[in-house]
């Protein structure tokens, strides 16, 4: 009997654990399509004067479920580094060690800051009614109270998402924020301290040669075992006769494909994947697919002729006055040293198309990015050599307090087709970290039995399972 065909839409993590796994098992004919030239998606990199550069800010964190991260490091091998964690994080002007420890939030806090934290944590022991509706601003001010909440997490979502935190659901608080109470933030700190931090605290794997080095192994492990790529492949259409997929449309070098399929497995964003049926989704679901949100993302490069700007890797900047929110220098992720002379560094600025930033040159960008920087005591003194920029449009799910509704909408109808799969961070509307979005990938291909015969039941199990992921930072 002939191996079923799987169209895997998307190379991203979740595309390539799928078609990994389904090759290696011999359970289908997986065949990845990719509308960019590489693997890896937004957790891609690519080489800018020398240096790998990352879409952003990315680590591998110790938390991969165990049989992922055998994967992971026999296709990398010694190109897998196990890098600490050295960030800063700005807060009322003042600069802190990020992750938090102890001694920099008691020598480098404002004295009232602290004292605020500290009437937060007493008002904490006494009893207070609950909130009549949960939002993401409700759970916070509960759980971290006032002083961390306005100072940190309430500007940071407003940057990040671009609505205010009363309009964000209580999704956002859960699945975003790992340390949502003062008691999760403590005890973090604490674990921070010599002799009371476990193994692989405070640490990240890294690849030698950027982050986008796991999905490209990833890749060609999975090229060894059968599956195929087909790069450059943007879909335009799914075709479905009301009851199950039977081919997928792609356009590729000015020609149109027809691929008949099996099945396709879609990591595209929900919204396009609805977008994409053929015949065309009812008009209540064409209309969720249309209105609910992913916020989009400018990276703005700079690159900088000198060794190194800071020792840190990322930095963080939660105040609004600051309108990027993370700053990091690649080179530090994997402690290259090569080339000399040169660094790059990477700003995040959350916005959409259609805001005035999104039309900027890189140069107006590039102006903007040393000027914030001059604003937090990090002036660019060295010879900008380069800048260019990345735009991202669907960087992060928004989870208004919408959301819900309208990802079940398309949830329900999508799931009605016999072999069609919506999974990864973007076909589940999940703010989530590569390791989940592997998770995802191995859980799917676990469900592929003989055949073709696709167990619908234990897939809703895991996808009750994903719904307790939360983001590592």
């Amino acid at each position: 009997m002939p191996l079923p065909t799987v169209a895997i839409l998307g190379g991203g993590p979740a595309g390539l654990g799928a078609a990994l796994r389904l090759a290696r098992d011999g359970s289908a004919k997986a065949v990845v399509i990719e509308a960019r030239d590489r693997v890896g998606g937004n957790a891609g990199s690519f080489e800018l004067a020398g240096v790998n550069c990352d879409f952003g800010s990315h680590r591998l964190h110790p938390v991969v479920e165990p049989r992922v991260m055998d994967d992971i490091q026999a296709a990398l091998g010694d190109d897998l580094l196990w890098r600490p964690r050295h960030g800063r994080i700005r807060l009322r002007g003042k600069w802190i060690h990020f992750p938090l420890k102890p001694a920099d939030l008691l020598l480098h806090l404002p004295v009232s800051f602290q004292a605020s934290l500290a009437l937060d944590m007493t008002k904490k022991l006494l009893p207070r009614p609950a909130p009549a509706e949960k939002t993401f601003a409700s759970v916070l001010e509960r759980g971290l109270g006032h002083t961390m909440s306005h100072s940190f997490y309430f500007p940071y979502a407003r940057k990040l998402w671009g609505v205010e935190p009363e309009a964000l659901a209580v999704t956002a608080a859960e699945r975003r924020i790992a340390n949502n109470s003062i008691s999760k933030l403590l005890l973090k700190v604490v674990r921070q301290i010599p002799g009371l931090k476990p193994a692989k605290t405070g640490g990240f794997y890294y690849p030698r040669k950027g982050y986008g080095q796991i999905s490209e192994a990833l890749k060609v492990v999975a090229q060894r075992h059968g599956a195929e790529f087909v790069f450059g492949a943007r879909v335009s259409r799914i075709v479905h006769d009301g009851q199950r997929i039977r081919a997928v449309h792609y356009e590729k070098d000015g020609c149109s494909v027809e691929m008949t399929v099996d099945a396709a497995w879609s990591t595209l964003p929900i919204g396009l994947l609805v977008k994409l049926m053929s015949p065309a989704a009812p008009p209540p679901v064409n209309r969720a697919a249309s209105e609910i949100r992913f916020r989009g993302m400018i990276l703005i490069y700079l690159v900088l002729e000198q060794d190194q700007f800071t020792e840190y890797d990322a930095h963080y900047f939660p105040e609004t006055s600051i309108p990027m929110s993370r700053m990091s220098e690649p080179k530090n992720y994997s402690a290259a040293s090569e080339p000399r002379g040169l660094t790059v560094l990477c700003a995040e600025l959350p916005s959409d198309p259609g805001e005035e930033v999104w039309s900027l040159s890189d140069d107006e960008l590039g102006a903007r990015m040393c000027r914030w920087l001059a604003d937090t005591g990090l002036p660019v003194k060295a010879r900008v050599r380069d800048i260019v920029t990345r735009r991202l449009s669907h960087a992060y799910p928004v989870y208004d307090r919408d959301y819900a509704a309208r990802f079940a909408a398309m949830d329900a109808w999508l799931g009605e087709f016999e072999g069609l799969l919506t999974f990864g961070r973007q076909g589940l509307f999940a703010h989530d970290n590569t390791h989940h979005a592997l998770a995802m990938a191995y859980a799917a291909a676990d469900c592929l039995g003989p055949g073709g015969v696709f167990d619908a039941s234990r897939w809703a199990q895991h996808r009750r399972e994903f719904e307790s992921h939360v983001v590592e930072d």
